[in-house]
């Protein structure tokens, strides 16, 4: 389990206190995001866009029969989630998801997603992630882990493997190559929804394996922005509210051992520590980014909330 304070902590409490005692999975989504002051907290982060929004999430549930009957509450935290992130949660976009798992939402990032904050620093240049047929590989060398790559070479359909990679604006780049077998082993160690017929490894196993890919070379080697850092604490976990302290919890049910990989040993450095993984780059103005924006603002909120009571 992961902590986190501030950020959706003031559309949380306004969700629970909307709801009373009243069981979550009794409370329609229609009926929670008819509330305004939850309405309220989607337009202050999404501006003119929040109505869209609120609309696709009812799209999603709507479409989901698990969903339908997951803590509705659950689903609204996973929805902010991605909405303090401004990723759409229209599953066939590909960059975020609402995902039902043991009664509860889950909030998932698309490699997609991944893309869209990365290129959103403007420190890169280019980046993508691909598969890898059989044919396409010339040689690899195991001391240096270097790889040529000869896509001309195709021989068949077959898939072996998976490369992500990206190049900064001040020419620094990188890669990673995981092989299909290696992609499906993380899978199935870190995933418990690995085998469930409605997982998303089951249901579009092809954007999984190249979002485990670009996901561990950004983990490694990427430029961790807010945004980025908050990306991978939220990716594959449940968001729950502690009634007496406010304070934001992430479980992280759909892995083994409590914890996503990736969430271990990057989410916690400082900013300026993370963002020397990538060697030279180009220090840029800091600017207050939309999560620390969410957070001042929610903070503020919180604070003439307490002086009324």
């Amino acid at each position: 389990m992961a902590n986190a304070s501030g950020g959706n902590a003031h559309l949380m409490n306004r969700v629970n206190n909307q709801a009373g005692n009243m069981p979550a999975k009794q409370e329609g989504i229609k009926a929670l995001l008819a509330d305004v002051n939850i309405k309220k907290r989607f337009e202050e982060i999404l501006g003119k866009k929040a109505i869209g929004f609120m609309s696709s999430i009812i799209n999603v549930v709507n479409g989901n029969n698990a969903l339908k009957t997951c803590d509705q509450m659950s689903v609204i935290t996973a929805a902010s989630i991605a909405a303090t992130l401004d990723l759409p949660v229209d599953p066939n976009l590909g960059f975020a998801y609402i995902v039902p798992y043991s009664g509860k939402a889950q909030f998932q990032l698309g490699y997609k997603g991944f893309v869209q904050l990365a290129m959103r620093t403007g420190l890169y240049k280019t980046m993508n992630v691909s598969e890898v047929y059989e044919g396409e590989i010339k040689s690899a060398n195991r001391i240096t882990g270097e790889i040529e790559f000869d896509f001309e070479g195709k021989q068949s359909d077959k898939i072996i493997g998976y490369v992500a990679y990206f190049k900064l604006i001040n020419g620094f780049e990188k890669f990673l190559y995981m092989t299909t077998e290696e992609v499906m082993a993380h899978g199935k160690k870190f995933s418990k929804s690995f085998h469930r017929e409605n997982g998303l490894w089951k249901t579009d196993p092809h954007s999984m394996c190249l979002k485990t890919v670009l996901k561990r070379l950004l983990s490694k080697y990427g430029i961790l922005s807010i945004e980025m850092q908050t990306a991978f604490r939220s990716d594959q976990a449940v968001v729950n509210q502690q009634a007496d302290t406010g304070e934001i919890t992430y479980d992280y049910i759909d892995a083994e051992g409590g914890a996503v990989e990736e969430a271990e040993g990057v989410i916690e450095q400082p900013p300026q520590e993370a963002e020397e993984q990538a060697p030279g780059a180009d220090k840029q103005p800091v600017q207050e980014s939309m999560v620390e924006k969410h957070r001042r603002m929610t903070q503020s909120l919180k604070a003439e909330d307490e002086d009324h009571e």
